[in-house]
């Protein structure tokens, strides 16, 4: 029966994937279908489906890739840790130790566990990991209260995928309070920005607007709810223009004179594309106005990546919280900056063009755990 369900769902995949999707994927996916095959698939369907896997090689078998395992264990690890789901978190403009700041990021774990949780899910079919989802997520979703500060709750992406990839298995409570919650979440934020004067300024045109795009996309895609699909993707390339210039280059790399920025501005567009792109929509070439493109502002970073180019950070930089965070100490925010620090972004590029693996895979032989399970194989 299992069999036949994987057959009648790769037919139907290789209809809805791009063909370089379709083409079969190493070991670690078997595991990630495994745990979604006895799903309906009426109710598949209708999720962004971020991590879901390609059709599978007859030769592929459940117990074999590493990465699969180490995942598996880290959660396993903390199947009876309480959730630390809070009200408000805040982080944006502080240093630890200010504020709520610590508090914030010790919370921010459970973000991550939660998406781990319903990767070591959908690899194992363990119900103990499910209901690790069910719980953390309940907590979550009924708890927290959106402040809609993007910098704040751009950690949201993992509670997202965690939802996606166990929507049609979760007890209707949590179902429908994580469906309000993103239902809120994603209409929060367009309402924000569509209140806004045109043409955009300031935090609306920079790194801030890449992450609420992001948020708006995912739960948009996962949500599969068609008019805030339609205002992600309006949203998405009103950003591009008005953040990247023809040459590939950003606003944030002039206002803050650092890659570090221009990898923050850039990874949640990435990660916005590979949800659009779950349904057959392709936004890394996608032109805005002025002919600016996601594609040109990885070239132009590109160089950078590879070292052929270097860059002293900060040096320039308007804002004093650069220059407070200098002071502090805090790394990454004088000298040259590293490549590696682009490493994921490249490794999430890979997965919609596979040009950007051979920078991927120099930066970084492999990448991070969750992202070599949810997708193990970069594009063609």
């Amino acid at each position: 029966m299992v069999r036949k369900v994987l057959m009648m769902e790769s037919r139907s995949d290789s209809r809805r994937m791009p063909s370089w999707q379709a083409a079969g994927t190493p070991l670690a996916t078997l595991l990630l279908v495994c745990g979604a095959v006895m799903l309906p698939v009426r109710h598949a369907r209708a999720a962004m489906n971020f991590c879901a896997a390609p059709a599978l090689q007859t030769s592929e078998r459940t117990n074999a890739d590493p990465g699969v395992k180490a995942l598996v264990a880290n959660v396993g690890a903390h199947l009876n840790d309480p959730a630390h789901a809070v009200a408000t978190l805040h982080t944006e403009g502080t240093l630890p130790h200010e504020g709520i700041y610590d508090q914030s990021i010790e919370a921010e774990k459970d973000l991550d566990l939660l998406r781990d949780a319903a990767l070591a899910w959908r690899a194992t079919s363990d119900d103990r990991y499910l209901k690790l989802v069910d719980r953390l997520l309940y907590a979550w979703v009924t708890t927290y209260q959106p402040s809609f500060n993007p910098i704040d709750e751009t950690h949201f992406e993992s509670l997202i995928l965690a939802y996606d990839m166990t929507a049609s298995a979760l007890p209707v409570k949590t179902r429908n309070a994580s469906m309000a919650f993103l239902t809120k979440l994603g209409n929060g934020y367009i309402a924000q920005i569509d209140a806004q004067p045109r043409p955009l300024t300031g935090t609306y045109r920079n790194n801030w607007q890449s992450h609420r795009v992001k948020l708006i996309a995912m739960a948009a895609f996962t949500l599969d709810n068609r008019k805030m699909i339609n205002a992600a993707q309006r949203l998405f390339v009103e950003h591009i223009g008005d953040n990247i210039e023809p040459d590939g280059s950003t606003i944030d790399f002039k206002e803050r004179d650092a890659l570090h920025y221009v990898t923050y501005d850039l990874q949640p567009l990435v990660t916005a594309a590979l949800a659009a792109r779950r349904h057959n929509r392709n936004w890394l070439p996608e032109p805005a106005t002025n002919d600016a493109t996601l594609a040109a502002a990885l070239n132009w970073l590109t160089p950078y990546a590879l070292g052929t180019k270097t860059h002293e950070e900060f040096v320039h930089s308007d804002v004093p919280f650069d220059a407070k965070r200098r002071e502090a100490g805090l790394p990454g925010y004088s000298g040259d900056w590293d490549p590696k620090n682009a490493a994921e972004l490249f490794h999430l590029a890979a997965r919609l063009d596979g040009r950007y693996a051979p920078i991927a895979l120099r930066l970084a032989p492999t990448p991070p755990a969750w992202l070599a399970v949810c997708l193990p194989l970069p594009a063609r």
